[in-house]
Parts: structure tokens; C-alpha cells; sequence
């Protein structure tokens, strides 16, 4: 295994935001390599903090990366979909902060046996928690036409999404696509144009495939609820996204807890009894700086969102 190794995205951005309380609860539900979690744990005195992740490789470098402060840090190994679960042994709620860094690490892209990236050769395996049986190859081998060109298109949003998916089918007729060199040729075969097309639908098509794995938007969708209702009041949940469908998610979710009625603008009277629980602090999502994007190009997709429970 190589040294875990990630630079943490809108670390100065995601600190400040969170706002942190030396003696404050907070909750990092992706700890990855540590980073973020670094940077709160040295700014608390009384307060604790909880570093979940489904890694064990990630954990194993957080662990390492937290030893100074570990007086003060729990960790959990757990897919951030089940917080609420993962924390109940422990008698944790009342967060004063939450975040989530969304999407793939990049030791996870480096590391060939992982099965991320289209750079190398490696299984078709792409799963974050290696104890679930799902894997990219699985999926690839066994889906049927209909719904590869679905994951393809909804996840990827990948334009030539259908003939990728029928080359795949095709091929799979001759021999088992184990590989990620399989695969590619089968995607650049299937794409027309200039090379720099062809890598784009690599990305889009080992996006969806990684997403569909590991099911990110739903586990998105149920993270942001038991978050936010493991706030206390004037807590703050921070998300970093990397691809409009995260975004799309964290955004519509934030301005839910924002509004205070969701009747039919068009009726008189309102009658939900939907009430105002969150006020956005960023309007706008923050991105990275020209500085950051220098040192860390894998920036360049990130967004930071915001929002503080009343």
C-alpha cells in the first residue's frame, strides 16, 4: 500500500466557516488523510472531536496524522449515510460543526489496486469501504444494457452513454472485462473525436461507475438530513462537493431548510407547516483560489457550501 496522501480542498475556507468553538462538538463524517480534521482539532481545548470514514486506509493515516491530539478525537469507521447510528453507541449529538468533503480522495486515484483512475491498469474495482461486495466490475459484467446506459447518462452525464454501454455488452460476450485498460479501450473505441474527448468520457464514464458503486448520491441525500439534525442550534454543516450532481443536492437541500413555506406560490393561504430551520451563510459557493489551484489542481472542481441550524 503506498502512504496515504491528500491535499485537503478549501481547508482555510471549510475552517473559518465552520466557525470553531475551542469547546465545541464537531464531526468530520470524511476524514480521509486528516487534513481538515487537523486543523479543528488543534483549535480545541475542552471540545472533541469525531472522524468518521469507511476507508480503513483513510483512518489508519488519520490516526497517524491526529496522534498528538488523540486525548480528544474518536474515531469510526462507517459509511457517513449511517451518522446517526455510528454516533448512537457513543451518546454524541448537539454537533457545534459538521463537514463533509465529498467524492474521492486522491490516494485513492493513485493507488492502482483501487481501480479509480484511468491512468494504469488495475481491477475494476472502484468500492470505498472494501467490505461490501459491489465492485465496478460486477457492474460493468452483469448490468444490463438498459440500465449501464442509464448509470452512464444520469451519473456521467455522458453523451454517447448508449454506445459506450452497447460495446460493453458486446464485448462481454467474448471475455470478462476485468481491467480498467479493458474498459478504456472499450470507451475510446466508442467515442468520436480528438483524444482529449475520449479522456473526458473516460472521467465521466469511471464518475458514474464510482457513484453507482458506492451509491454517493443517496448516501449525499441521508448524510445532509441526520447532519443537520445532529446540529444544535447555531451549528454549521460545511460540504465540499466536485461535480454538479453533488452540488445540485447540497444546494436544493440547504435552500429546503431555508425556506419557511412550500405551499404552491399560487395558493392564497399557507397551510404546510414547513418552518425556517437554517440560514444559508454562503449564497454563492466558495471555490478554490488561484494560489490553491496551483498547488492542487484537483481543486479546480470543488465547491464549498455552508449553512448554520436556528
Amino acid at each position: 500500500m503506498e502512504t496515504f496522501s491528500h491535499k485537503s480542498v478549501l481547508l482555510n475556507e471549510t475552517i473559518d466557516g465552520l466557525n470553531i468553538k475551542p469547546d465545541g462538538l464537531y464531526l468530520d463524517g470524511t476524514v480521509g488523510g486528516g487534513g481538515h480534521s487537523y486543523e479543528i482539532a488543534k483549535r480545541l481545548t475542552t471540545g472533541r472531536l469525531v472522524c468518521i470514514d469507511q476507508d480503513e486506509d483513510a483512518l489508519k493515516a488519520a490516526k497517524k496524522k491526529l496522534k498528538e491530539y488523540e486525548d480528544k478525537t474518536t474515531f469510526i469507521r462507517g459509511n457517513f449515510k449511517n451518522m446517526k447510528e455510528l454516533l448512537m453507541p457513543y451518546g454524541l449529538f448537539g454537533f457545534d460543526g459538521i463537514m463533509l468533503d465529498i467524492g474521492v480522495s486522491s490516494y485513492q486515484i493513485d493507488e492502482k489496486s483501487r481501480g479509480f483512475t484511468i491512468r494504469d491498469d488495475a481491477p475494476l474495482d472502484m468500492r470505498m469501504d472494501r467490505r461490501q461486495s459491489l465492485t465496478a466490475e460486477e457492474i460493468v459484467n452483469e448490468y444490463s444494457l438498459e440500465d449501464l446506459t442509464k448509470i452512464f447518462f444520469e451519473y456521467g452525464e455522458e453523451r454517447f452513454s448508449k454506445k459506450i454501454a452497447q460495446n460493453i455488452v458486446n464485448e462481454r460476450l467474448n471475455r470478462r472485462i476485468t481491467s480498467t485498460s479493458q474498459l478504456n479501450d472499450i470507451i475510446k473505441k466508442s467515442v468520436f473525436g480528438v483524444p482529449d474527448k475520449k479522456t473526458k468520457s473516460l472521467l465521466r464514464i469511471y464518475q458514474a461507475l464510482r457513484i453507482e458503486v458506492n451509491d454517493e448520491l443517496n448516501a449525499l441525500k441521508s448524510a445532509i438530513e441526520d447532519a443537520f439534525f445532529l446540529l444544535k442550534k447555531g451549528g454549521r454543516l460545511a460540504i465540499i462537493s466536485f461535480h454538479s450532481l453533488e452540488d445540485r443536492i447540497v444546494k436544493n437541500a440547504f435552500r429546503y431548510y431555508e425556506l419557511d413555506c412550500i405551499c404552491d406560490p399560487k395558493q392564497p393561504v399557507c397551510t404546510c407547516d414547513k418552518e425556517k430551520t437554517g440560514n444559508v451563510i454562503t449564497k454563492k459557493p466558495i471555490t478554490a483560489s488561484k494560489d490553491e489551484l496551483k498547488e492542487n489542481t484537483r481543486a479546480h472542481s470543488a465547491k464549498l457550501r455552508i449553512i448554520e441550524k436556528i
